[in-house]
């Protein structure tokens, strides 16, 4: 007998699945922090849906929440998943404002789980912890609900929610709400940043960055095979000259001369490199800055191409708008 939902023209009742989709993919990519293991898992949750006893899915929501939370852990707690984001040498996949795969943004908590400063910091947290902050912090799921999702207590789900809110909100107390930054004003920022960057002017740079600024990145190409950090406004001023210097090497490395674009990413102000291809424009870099009193706090620089897929097809649908700079 067919499950309620099905039809014989759909056996499977896909579009219940596709129903929920996209929350089910702002779930995983909360979790794992990458748009491409996030579509991975939730593909994964598509073979366990058809292959499930339908008729005995009382709430399929609830039922495909538990399904792609234990994928995503099952990730997570995986040998290669611990080498790739061993020693803090990972950082999440940036997505463009407006992307489905950041979902809810109705509240503060909900804009501040996907921002990349508490997605970075939601690597020093356990896969379980990580998992309670999510369910609870971006989809308002109860306790209860955390505990039949995880096979825990309610007292155990509670506890480490308390862990690791005290993990993320000790370090992102100072920053503004993601949602509450100001374009226009974010804009002028990035501008400045971008002006003084190309034109080698290293104390403007340090009067853009507050004093305990920090900047990370996978370096040229995205082929740094550990994360380079800077820690002192003047450290930063001097990578931004060199890496905004203009040079026919660069040009190759890149593969021409990219226009600079203003967009917010994941909630934050960013400058984005973009090449024009075959197939559209191209992303070929993010930098992305945590603000702070309308100064720069965090700098992170992601040029590797496999971390800007995601970025770049939603560049392509965007609606067109003027450079910062129309050729680097």
């Amino acid at each position: 007998m067919d499950s309620p939902g099905s039809t014989p023209s759909d056996p499977f009742d896909t579009s219940t699945f596709e129903a929920g989709r996209n929350r089910l993919a702002s779930l995983a990519y909360r979790l794992l922090g990458s748009a491409a293991d996030a579509e991975d898992a939730v593909q994964d949750a598509f073979l366990h849906w058809q292959a499930a006893d339908r008729q005995r899915i009382v709430v399929p929501e609830a039922w495909l929440t538990k399904v792609v939370t234990n994928l995503c852990l099952d990730r997570l707690r995986s040998a290669q998943a611990r080498r790739e984001r061993a020693a803090g040498d990972w950082l999440p996949e940036p997505l463009l404002q407006g992307d489905p795969m950041l979902g809810p943004a109705d509240t503060f908590e909900q804009r501040e789980s996907v921002s990349l400063a508490v997605l970075t910091l939601m690597e020093r947290l356990s896969p379980v912890e990580r998992a309670v902050y999510v369910l609870r912090e971006a989809f308002s799921y109860s306790h209860g609900e955390i505990a039949e999702i995880l096979d825990i207590t309610e007292s155990a789900s509670q506890q480490h929610l308390h862990r690791a809110r005290n993990r993320v909100t000790t370090t992102t107390r100072r920053r503004p709400g993601i949602g509450e930054v100001d374009r226009a004003a974010a804009r002028r920022i990035v501008e400045e940043f971008l002006a003084a960057a190309t034109s080698g002017r290293t104390d403007q740079l340090v009067a853009l960055l507050t004093d305990d600024a920090t900047a990370v990145s996978d370096g040229a190409g995205g082929m740094a095979t550990k994360l380079l950090r800077y820690d002192t406004p003047e450290r930063i001023a001097a990578l931004a000259r060199a890496g905004f210097k203009s040079t026919p090497a660069k040009h190759r490395l890149v593969g021409g001369r990219p226009a600079m674009h203003f967009a917010l990413v994941n909630g934050s102000p960013a400058l984005l490199a973009v090449l024009p291809d075959q197939d559209g424009d191209r992303v070929v870099g993010s930098v992305t800055f945590d603000l702070v009193d309308g100064r720069i706090a965090t700098v992170r620089g992601i040029a590797a191409p496999a971390r800007l897929a995601r970025l770049t097809e939603a560049w392509r649908r965007r609606e067109e708008d003027t450079p910062l700079m129309a050729e680097w």
